[in-house]
Order: C-alpha cells, then structure tokens, then sequence
C-alpha cells in the first residue's frame, strides 16, 4: 500500500473511531488527565562526557516547544488547539538506564518521543518505543537500525549516510593521499560509519587504520600509526579525539587534516582542552554548522545564544537537529488536521503515531528546517523515505584552520 493510501485509510479511520482507538491503543493517554498538553519526551547524556550533546537538545528542544505554544496562544482557533510540554530524563549516555528512563517517561504520559540522543542508548529505546506504538523522531542518534521499525525516524544522517557522504567528499577532494581511519571498535556509531567509509572511498588513496577500545585514551601506539596520514577520519566522539589530538599534535604532520562526523560537533568547547594549541585542520562534516550568519540557522543561533549561555551550554548540530525535531512534528500535527484528521491532547501515544507515520511517509510533506544546506529562502527542504531516513544536504564545517607554519 503506498503512503497516499495509508493516509487516507488513517484519515477515515481517525474520524470515526478515535476515541475508541485512544483507550485501545495507549494506555497510559487512557489514564492522562484531561488537558491541553501533548507530552514529547526523550532520553539523553545531561550528566558526563557526552553531556553536551543532551543538554544542546533539552535546550534547543525547549526553545521550539515555547515558540510553538506562544505560537498556538495567538492563533486561537485557527491553531491546532494544544500545546507541548518536554519530559526529559538522563542517561549519562549509558544504554543500561533506558529502560527505567522510559518507564517513567510513559508512564507519565508521554505521547510522542525524540527517542535517544546518542545511538547507544537508542538501540534500547527503539525496542520499548516500538512495544507501545510510540512515535519516535531522534534529533540525533544516528545508527543504521535505530528507525528499523516503521514508528522511528531521524532527523540525522545515519551513520552509514555519513560514512558514504565522508567518502564521497574526500575522492572529490582529497584523491591519491594517505588517510589514516581512528574509530572506537566497540562502539556501533564508530563501526558503523567506519565500514560505510571504506566501502565508498575509491582506490586511489592509501588507508591506514588504528583503532582503540573502552574508556582507554592512551592512545600512543595509535599515533604512532597514523602519524604519516594526511587526513584522518575520526568517526569518534570529541572526547576521545580531543585526547588523541593532544598526544598527536607533535607526531601528525603539521599540516593534516582531522575529518570527523557529528560526533566531533562541539571539540571546540571541552573544558581544558584548547583546540588553538593544535596545528592541524579540525573539521567534520555536518547538517548543521553553528557559525552560520545568514538563513534560518542565524535566527535560530541567535535565538538560542540569547536564552542560553553559550560559554557553558554551547550549541551544536544535536541541539539544532532537536530544534528542528519539534517544529517537524508541529507542521507534521497541521498537515493532518489540514487533510481532515482529527486529534486532541487526549489522543493516545499510539494513535499520534499512526497520524504522524501517514505524514512522514506521505510524498509532499516536505519540512523546511535550519539544519542542512539552505536554499534561497533560508531554509532547507527536508523530507524521509519510507525506511525513516532523512533527506537533506550535508555541507562541511571547519572547527578550526591549519596554523602550521
């Protein structure tokens, strides 16, 4: 059945039954007290080394949920009639505290979800998301199987879309040199852009590869591999690359490159750590670069800069792929109630997702966001396929310039 028809199943279906639905379908929307609040929830790093991801997404995602409800406050009844209240839970990015996080976030009512923040703990999510019927939009946790089943979608690239899209850009750019590939071998975000990587890289370049384990960051032999390379792709998170940079910068070529995914959004800003004392390019490439100053993702930057401190809780791509996440599933609700369906605070989490799937999966909903390249309106157009992956283009961001002499 193609997605068209799906929606005009759901659309008959939803206004003849949707309050039977609610109680058949979502428990705990039967037990929600009667309100005007649609719960959104998600589970993320706010504690630890990852930390910087969840707290850019609780902040960006809080923005969009107040823009949103002062939105709907001035539209009256022309609006949708709800408004939205974040939950959000810590797991210090740990995939064994999920499923209490997501206990608690159901059993509060939670009807709609942006599932996990980091792919770990969202392989974990996915599972109990999908038991209940619950609607997953994740702003960033980028795994392959994270949207496996029809009720998840991302709004990052996969991991295997930025192993192919990294690829892609260094035989363009970078033919016939030394690339050196540093990845977390334990790690499935690692792995999994690592293998996609070298399966798309053409034959012209050398490839030498290093790899490392846990929370060891003694990374010596490892530099001592890779110290002749003149890239080297870091499918990894900041923390550990911010360590390797340290111990490399005076065995790695001055004057090579470290390329990373959107895993290194946000090196620039651990504490202790100054990216200025390296030589070397730092940069990655990313559907979301912090430095813009024109287009939607300026507002949206300064926006974000004049709620937060941007010293202490600085922006990255998570934070505006989560900005993003909301507002997609606002103009996902207004694009249904336009083609007639019918829904309430009080609609179940399970009847939200069968609305929001008919509208993800539908050819003409197109989203316009601040993440991914613009067009001329400021805006980019982002849409999914019918596997829950998004569409948009990718566009590369220096963190910071070679300085070698």
């Amino acid at each position: 059945m193609n997605a068209k028809n799906v929606f005009k199943k759901l659309l008959a279906f939803a206004l003849v039954s949707a309050l039977a639905l609610t109680c058949v379908f979502g428990l705990a929307s039967c037990k929600k007290d009667k309100s005007d609040t649609v719960k959104i929830g998600f589970s993320g790093p706010l504690t630890g080394d990852a930390a910087v991801y969840g707290i850019a997404v609780r902040n960006a995602a809080k923005l969009a949920v107040d823009e949103i409800n002062a939105l709907e406050a001035s539209l009256g009844d022309e609006g949708l009639g709800i408004k939205f209240e974040l939950m959000f839970t810590d797991d210090k990015h740990n995939a064994d505290l999920v499923a209490n996080n997501y206990a608690n976030l159901y059993e509060n009512g939670m009807q709609i979800s942006l599932g996990t923040v980091t792919t770990g703990p969202g392989l974990e999510f996915k599972e109990l998301a999908k038991e209940d019927n619950v609607f997953v939009l994740t702003p960033s946790a980028s795994g392959d199987a994270i949207p496996e089943y029809d009720n998840a979608y991302q709004m990052c690239f996969a991991d295997s879309n930025q192993g192919t899209a990294s690829a892609n850009y260094f035989n363009a750019n970078y033919a016939g040199k030394t690339v050196g590939v540093f990845f977390k071998s334990d790690d499935e975000y690692s792995v999994g852009i690592k293998n996609k990587f070298l399966e798309s890289l053409d034959s012209s370049f050398t490839v030498k590869q290093a790899s490392f384990m846990g929370q060891d960051l003694n990374f010596a032999s490892q530099v001592q591999e890779l110290k002749d390379c003149d890239v080297i792709f870091m499918p990894i998170y900041y923390t550990p690359a911010s360590q390797f940079m340290i111990l490399a910068k005076n065995e790695v070529k001055a004057n090579a490159i470290y390329f990373g995914c959107d895993g290194l959004d946000g090196i620039a800003s651990i504490p202790g750590f100054d990216i200025n004392s390296i030589t070397q390019e730092v940069s990655f490439l990313t559907h979301f670069d912090s430095s813009k100053d024109t287009g939607a993702a300026a507002e949206f930057i300064a926006k974000y800069n004049e709620a937060y401190d941007e010293v202490k809780e600085p922006l990255n791509q998570f934070g505006a792929s989560a900005y993003d996440c909301v507002y997609a599933i606002y103009e996902a609700l207004k694009f249904a109630k336009a083609n007639g369906v019918e829904f309430s605070a009080e609609t179940s989490a399970s009847d939200f997702c069968e609305i929001l799937k008919a509208v993800f999966n539908d050819d003409s909903f197109v989203f316009h966001g601040v993440t991914g390249a613009p067009e001329e309106n400021g805006y980019s157009n982002i849409s999914w396929t019918d596997n829950g992956f998004v569409n948009k283009v990718a566009e590369k961001s220096v963190v910071k310039e070679c300085t070698a002499q």
